[in-house]
């Protein structure tokens, strides 16, 4: 057959064999889309295994729209999710799918969503700026227009990602106790309700594009790129909130990737149950749309209800209130097939089992691995001056203030801690019934440093998981449970599937030491491009979002220096410093390689628990975790939005470049008023780690540093704070 619809050789003879017959052109394509690497996770499904998934706290793990956690009367639901490929061809509206997509997600469980975090990847600063910005654009007008905050989130450029930016969108949101819908039905009989925008022909095999890699084409697939609109997204949100706040659905599932055959599969399997649609009710956007368009196309903002027939007038009235398409799209028959009907014949009958788990696996497993180099990188032939001037121009550590100012990060009153920090802090409350609140907060943090997992990817993947739980607790939240997106390259070349394989270990590794579960996730693979004869695979760069609990949101910390104090390191200060994988060896080299310093994570776990008890206690004025740009670029965060500066006087035995700049975890730099110093090391002197005094925060806007009596950095802050706010801005 000439068109296999994004399907393999294989795995077009491997449907003929499980179906006994030839697929027609409408079941070839439901097959091309579910049997994607984008819903089908052929080539990942044994490495998700791996991860630790429960918890007493846990509702629901991995498998559903999103997961679901537990926080006394609240439960929270939350989960990330990649738009990659879509935010190449078309930056604006690829985001804001991404976006309105993973917004839909937490709805479909029932919650209502209450932040947005998004994690990014660009080429090039000079190369990318097209993109950067469309994709800026398109996040900042969804969740603006929606109404929901963008309160956080971390962005990256490097030259691995001049053709394949990563655009990485995470949702959380909350509902009362017990209220938690799933993409399935209970029995026969049940309708389902098809409501929002009406049908058209964008996006149409989106998710098999999504499973690409790119090439010189790749532009040309702008119909692929579903096409957003927040303002109904905005109306869908709040029908479907009155919906689960009336009990008024059974189950509730997003049309996402495959759109009506992606849902209808979905519930199908699930309730193991067939189901029975007909097309021609489904209201329609464009003249003329055949069977194949409507069935796979991914327009958005539309949700398909499980719902009792008893409940039908109601959802009439509401969705007309709100004016929205709705149709009854059909109901669950006792039978084990999804059957599709189109001006009165059957165009497609597909067994849900088969489509769900026939996809032969793509998963090539490796018996090689990947050794890092033992070499260490120090640098010889610069100043500690010229280093930091460098890192503070470099777009990683550089302002993103010119990014996260387009996003409304405030909206819905929920925002305690919003960019910029260590990590985002909201309230706990219900926004139609204020008075109903809570004392407790909730703490979001995006990681996900590829030049770790480059440099040593096993190693690297404990790191980041090590950073998320630090970077959390550094606002004062303990860590709960985590949601991971896997972005990598083409899984089928060998050194790609080594340094993934290495990095899902890794992080599910530490996240068993840790106790921490992930909870929802996606995978995100064929992060290639092949141009003139030359591959290029991304770095690998998995993304971790943890979430975390305030016991006492009133007391939550940042990493401001806010008045003259003493500023102490703590953490595990007697480790091995590297300078492999970091940001320095990144400027000097032009790339990163080398083994990192294996991370200790009981005494990271030890040093959460100190940071979060150094807070409670009001021990502390501020905390930040050393990480990219090492303690030098820790420093100067902390002076930055202040009007202060910083004397440090040091007397270690490294080389002074070598501790001021490596990016070794298990360390955070605090800041203590002089008649609470006792007690501060009273406090940590009680626990396994160590704390080394720095020197001062001072009322001059002055930062020296001078090591063992030698100056070996002094510099005006009001220039450097110039070249670290300026350094994107011509980027917008």
């Amino acid at each position: 057959m000439d068109n296999l619809h994004g399907l393999t050789q294989q795995e077009y003879e491997t449907i003929k064999s499980l179906i006994g017959r030839e697929p027609n052109d409408i079941e070839l394509g439901i097959f091309g889309v579910l049997w994607s690497e984008h819903c089908s996770y052929k080539s990942s499904k044994p490495l998700l295994k791996r991860f630790p998934t429960e918890a007493p706290y846990v509702i629901q793990g991995p498998g559903e729209n999103a997961g679901v956690i537990e926080i006394e009367d609240v439960w929270v639901a939350f989960k990330i999710e990649s738009h990659n490929h879509p935010s190449f061809i078309d930056p604006v509206n690829g985001a804001a799918t991404g976006v309105g997509g993973i917004i839909r997600d937490i709805m479909s469980m029932g919650a209502r969503p209450i932040a947005l975090l998004d994690s990014l990847r660009f080429g090039d600063i000079q190369k990318s700026k097209r993109i950067t910005k469309g994709v800026v654009k398109g996040i900042g007008y969804y969740g603006n227009c929606i109404g929901i905050p963008t309160v956080g989130g971390e962005t990256y450029f490097d030259s691995t990602y001049d053709k394949n930016p990563l655009v990485n969108a995470f949702c959380i949101g909350i509902m009362p106790k017990g209220r938690l819908y799933r993409a399935k039905a209970t029995k026969e009989g049940q309708l389902l309700f098809l409501v929002g925008s009406s049908t058209g022909r964008d996006g149409i095999h989106g998710a098999t594009m999504a499973s690409a890699q790119f090439d010189e084409k790749a532009l040309k697939k702008r119909s692929n790129v579903q096409i957003g609109d927040p303002f109904y997204g905005k109306k869908l949100l709040e029908v479907i909130m009155y919906v689960a706040e009336n009990k008024l659905a059974v189950g509730i599932q997003d049309l996402g990737a495959g759109g009506i055959a992606g849902a209808c599969f979905e519930v199908a399997y699930k309730s193991s149950l067939g189901v029975d649609i007909n097309l021609d009710e489904v209201p329609l956007r464009e003249q003329d749309m055949n069977a194949y368009e409507i069935l796979l196309s991914e327009s958005q903002e539309r949700m398909l209800l499980v719902i009792e027939k008893d409940k039908l007038q109601e959802l009439i009235n509401i969705s007309q209130k709100f004016h929205l398409s709705w149709c009854v799209l059909g109901q669950t028959i006792d039978s084990d097939k999804v059957d599709v009907h189109f001006r009165g014949e059957k165009v497609a009958s597909l067994d849900y089992k088969i489509v769900a788990e026939g996809v032969p696996s793509c998963y090539i497993g490796t018996q090689k691995t990947f050794e890092p180099s033992k070499e260490q990188f120090l640098p010889s032939d610069i100043s500690p001056k010229d280093l930091f001037m460098k890192i503070l121009s470099n777009p990683n550590i550089a302002s993103k203030e010119h990014i996260y100012t387009q996003y409304d990060f405030e909206v819905g009153t929920n925002t305690v801690v919003g960019p910029s920090s260590d990590g985002a802090v909201l309230r706990i409350k219900w926004p139609l019934r204020p008075e109903v609140k809570s004392d407790q907060g909730i703490a979001i943090k995006a990681d996900g440093n590829p030049y770790y997992m480059e440099s040593d990817p096993y190693e690297g993947a404990r790191w980041t998981i090590a950073e998320c739980v630090r970077n959390l607790s550094c606002v004062g939240a303990k860590t709960l449970a985590f949601s991971d997106c896997l972005n990598f390259g083409n899984p089928r070349r060998e050194d790609v599937a080594i340094k993934m394989d290495l990095c899902v270990s890794g992080m599910a590794d530490a996240m068993r030491e840790f106790e921490i579960p992930v909870i929802s996730g996606n995978v995100s693979l064929y992060n290639e491009t092949v141009e003139d004869n030359t591959i290029t695979n991304i770095m690998p760069t998995p993304v971790v979002v943890g979430v975390g609990l305030l016991e006492d949101v009133h007391k939550h910390m940042d990493h401001r220096f806010k008045k003259p104090s003493s500023i102490f390191l703590i953490g595990n200060l007697n480790q091995t410093y590297t300078l492999n994988g970091s940001l320095v060896q990144k400027i000097l080299t032009g790339t990163v390689k080398g083994a990192l310093t294996k991370v200790d994570i009981q005494k990271e776990k030890i040093l959460a628990d100190l940071i979060i008890n150094l807070i409670k206690e009001d021990v502390v004025l501020s905390v930040h975790d050393v990480s990219m740009g090492g303690l030098v670029a820790n420093l100067f965060e902390s002076l930055v939005d202040s009007n202060l500066g910083a004397q440090i006087s040091l007397y270690v035995d490294e080389d002074p470049i070598l501790f001021l700049f490596s990016e070794n975890p298990t360390r955070a730099v605090v800041s203590v008023e002089e008649t609470l110093e006792e007690q501060f090391k009273e406090l940590v002197e009680k626990t396994p780690l160590d704390w080394m005094l720095l020197g001062s925060v001072v009322q001059k806007q002055d930062f020296s540093i001078d090591c063992n009596g030698r100056e070996l950095l002094r510099c005006d802050l009001t220039l450097a704070k110039d070249i670290w706010k300026n350094t994107l801005k011509d980027m917008f």
